[in-house]
């Protein structure tokens, strides 16, 4: 039966030339219909971080038209391939095909084996929209690179204190830039070295580095795990999965403290790092503390409206550092199945035994209905996307875009992650708040 879904917050899968064009120098090259690329990436950025190093205004693209759609498009996808390696000067390019092309049944794979001598790594992902969203396509791009290109590489010594850092999403994340430059702040100041793949002039040496690490650290409810495991698989390399991106202190601490467990760390050295973290954050707490707890334009209670990570480190932050009762949390990315169950689970362990409520839907009008009938005992507050604006403009209530669409709000390095980003979250929250209230 036909489903129409309102207010959506993914695209297809090959939205996953976002996650390319979040490694510096890495080219996607669509093997699909014209004007997908921008599409895509105004659904996915909109106003955020569309352009990088090439920009998807001019991807290379094959532009298959019904010539190609009735002869077949592998022809026109080998004359796309050479000229991008003659005129772009990429470090790693990945060849991404749409529906119409994987309908037909073009063989990419032998096409781009045909370039394996070509003097840069090509690799290619299947990213038909019929078979899943940008999300899947992420680690799906992220898997071939693994296995088309770095388990073909001379095997190399494990580098001491390398650990691998996996979770933001580039550009489904508005503050992946940020956020990863955060965890890797938080991981070296236990004295490891982070590694990641994505962002600023991250890229293809860093790839490198990828199966030399001691360990990897997948800090994601759900998104990332098979790769974790791939790498476990292919390299040997043993991972650490945190469900919960650290905001605030609460979770901070405890992500510092999970972490240099794992890293055989010394319990002393991490509670000096912590005590001395946590010393700076509360005193800017307490500096406003008259702010927080006289203010009555905002109700206790809380909704995300987000994907299943940003829903649960918010909810974390909100309940266990501002003492916020949830309830109920709606997660709209799709998330599948069988994770379900882990991140409900996830929602159960908020301090003093506060649990929260989750539904999973992707359809904005039956979430916004049932955000209607809940009594929040006041002016609520929504997190979530520019769709929840409007609907909490009608409850008179308290608003804050964290995920997309997020037209309304230029992000360029900001950060909800660590200590400080904790209190930037508060910023951001109150000055909503005191907005409306003056």
């Amino acid at each position: 039966m036909l489903k129409i879904i309102d207010q959506p917050r993914y695209v297809c899968a090959l939205g996953a030339m976002q996650t390319v064009q979040g490694i510096h120098r890495g080219v996607p090259v669509l093997h699909a219909g014209p004007c997908c690329a921008q599409k895509l990436a105004e659904g996915i950025a909109g106003n955020n971080g569309n352009s990088g190093y090439i920009s998807p205004h001019i991807y290379p693209c094959t532009n298959i038209s019904e010539k190609e759609t009735i002869f077949g498009g592998e022809g026109r996808l080998k004359e796309t391939i050479e000229n991008a390696l003659k005129v772009l000067d990429g470090d790693l390019f990945v060849v991404l095909s749409g529906c119409t092309v994987e309908i037909v049944g073009d063989d990419i794979a032998q096409v781009v084996s045909e370039f394996s001598d070509s003097g840069k790594p090509i690799i290619y992902v299947e990213t038909a929209g019929f078979k899943g969203n940008n999300l899947e396509g992420h680690q799906w791009v992220v898997n071939a690179i693994i296995e088309q290109y770095l388990a073909k590489q001379p095997p190399k010594d494990k580098i001491k204190g390398l650990v691998n850092i996996w979770g933001p999403v580039p550009s489904y994340d508005p503050f992946w830039v940020g956020n990863v430059r955060e965890l890797e702040a938080l991981v070296a100041s236990l004295g490891l070295t982070p590694n990641s793949i994505f962002g600023e002039y991250r890229g293809i040496d860093n790839i490198d580095k990828v199966p030399q690490a001691e360990f990897n650290l997948l800090v994601s409810p759900w998104l990332g795990l098979d790769t974790v495991k791939l790498l476990e698989t292919t390299f040997g390399t043993p991972y650490l999965h945190c469900p919960t991106i650290p905001i605030g202190a609460f979770e901070s601490t405890h992500f510092l403290q999970t972490v240099g467990a794992f890293a055989g760390i010394s319990s002393a050295k991490i509670k000096t790092i912590t005590q001395a973290k946590e010393k700076e954050y509360y005193y800017y707490i307490e500096r406003n503390s008259d702010v927080f707890l006289e203010n009555r334009s905002m109700s206790r209670r809380f909704s995300t409206v987000s994907n299943a990570a940003d829903a649960l480190s918010i909810a974390k932050f909100l309940v266990n550092d501002f003492g916020l009762f949830p309830a109920r949390q709606y997660i709209t990315d799709a998330t599948p199945e069988p994770y379900r169950d882990a991140i409900r689970q996830y929602f159960k362990e908020f301090q003093y035994g506060i649990e929260a409520d989750v539904l999973f839907s992707t359809d904005g009008y039956l979430i916004h209905e049932d955000i209607k009938k809940t009594d929040y005992f006041g002016s609520p507050l929504l997190v979530g996307s520019i769709f929840e604006k409007k609907l909490a403009e009608k409850l008179s209530g308290n608003f804050l875009a964290v995920s997309v669409p997020i037209k309304e709000r230029l992000i360029l390095d900001s950060s909800y992650v660590g200590y400080r980003g904790g209190l930037k979250l508060l910023e951001d929250i109150y000055g909503y708040v005191l907005r409306k209230f003056n």
